[in-house]
């Protein structure tokens, strides 16, 4: 029996509604939003808006649901965000939790617009320099924050950070890929002027679903230009949102599963998911912490998410998750996490490290499991007498 324990990566199997609604779509409907007045492309119209609006629930986005653009992916909305932002002689704050979706285009933009890059320190604990977070603010265009780290699984402090950010002149680009659906969320009360998220993590949707919330007042320049059913005249993008960000065809059925898991999360109530989540994390990180030869990274972190990093003295991560699975049929990721600044702080950046993560069907049996295969590989490794931590390739 498998036990899937890498919901930071992506929901895996899905609740059996956004199956039946990608399969509903394509068979009964199958129309584009905003190609055509007939029937299909009408339907698909309606549901583009219902998912945005089930979008702004979740994530606390009051106001024109039309300010909702979808995107393939969270990386996408974050490109569009920083390249439609920002300019030559611009200053952009990120932080050392930051996923290579912030880190890799801000290093385009440093070195091919000369963009210049400031990055906030954190501390292996889950916390933030604010000594360092006022100089590094100041003068600066946009700051970018996760929701929680994909490492630590640590919530970050939004609310605190974007008032600094906003006292500072900045604006703030909230990543939410990590909390959405695992924790209750107010992003626009909280401060973020722009939230990128993608649909196939906490929001259970398909892969290929995500997108990015931009607040009224706010203008993004397009990362891709082309048809957007509209003002087809026109040699430029509408200035209207979400036409503005939405070139090409859009993925209904993905978003037709999207609606599927969003209704399937607000059912069961934010709340309700974060309770039993943060449940299963502190029986797993203390099962893994009082095993011997074991090093969890992760803090308690009671309000992040379901998240749980460590390593085994003497073996390489990524030896660990091929046994957890082959021996054990638990299934987690090793490796860097693409989160490279974050295992630097850590110490774990030559190394990586093991990540097990719950999330919506998760049980105890997977944690209980999850334990007992840990306790055994560290227990070889100790009767092994392998000192150090193995290094491996990490990705």
């Amino acid at each position: 029996m498998a036990h899937y324990l890498d919901y930071a990566a992506t929901s895996a199997v899905r609740p059996r509604s956004v199956g039946d609604a990608v399969a509903r779509f394509l068979h009964e409907c199958g129309g584009t939003p905003g190609r055509g007045a007939h029937a299909p492309a009408l339907e698909a119209g309606r549901l583009a808006l219902r998912t945005r609006r089930a979008v702004q629930e979740l994530l606390g986005l009051p106001g024109d649901p039309g300010r909702v653009a979808f995107s393939c992916n969270a990386t996408t909305a974050i490109n569009t965000a920083l390249m439609g932002l920002l300019q030559r002689g611009d200053v952009l704050v990120v932080t050392q939790y930051d996923h290579n979706s912030v880190l890799r285009p801000a290093a385009y933009l440093a070195s091919r617009l000369g963009v210049e890059v400031r990055m906030l320190a954190g501390t292996p604990e889950g916390d933030i320099d604010y000594q360092g977070a006022e100089a590094s603010l100041e003068g600066a265009r946009l700051l970018t924050v996760n929701s929680a780290s994909n490492v630590l699984g640590n919530r970050l402090p939004l609310a605190d950070l974007a008032a600094r950010a906003h006292a500072a002149g900045a604006l703030v680009l909230l990543d939410v890929a990590q909390g959405a659906g695992h924790i209750p969320m107010r992003c626009m009360e909280e401060g973020a002027d722009l939230v990128a998220f993608t649909g196939h993590k906490g929001m259970l949707g398909p892969q290929g679903t995500g997108g990015l919330w931009v607040r009224e007042g706010v203008d993004v320049e397009p990362l891709v230009r082309g048809g957007a059913g509209g003002d087809s005249r026109l040699r430029t993008m509408p200035e209207a949102m979400p036409d503005r960000l939405e070139a090409g065809t859009m993925n209904a059925p993905g978003l037709a599963g999207l609606e599927a898991g969003l209704a399937e999360v607000l059912s069961r109530g934010v709340s309700a998911i974060h309770a039993e989540e943060a449940r299963l994390k502190v029986r797993l990180r203390d099962g893994l912490a009082s095993t011997r030869g074991v090093h969890v990274l992760s803090p308690p972190a009671p309000d992040g998410v379901g998240i749980v990093t460590f390593q085994i003295h003497g073996l390489a991560p990524g030896e660990v998750a091929r046994r957890l699975e082959s021996d054990h049929g638990v299934q987690g990721r090793a490796g860097l996490h693409c989160a490279p600044e974050c295992h630097r702080l850590l110490g774990s950046h030559d190394t990586g490290a093991v990540r097990l993560s719950v999330g919506w069907a998760s049980t105890e049996e997977d944690v209980d499991r999850a334990v007992e295969g840990v306790a055994v590989l560290a227990s070889y490794s100790q009767s092994a007498r392998v000192p150090g931590v193995g290094r491996e390739q990490t990705a």
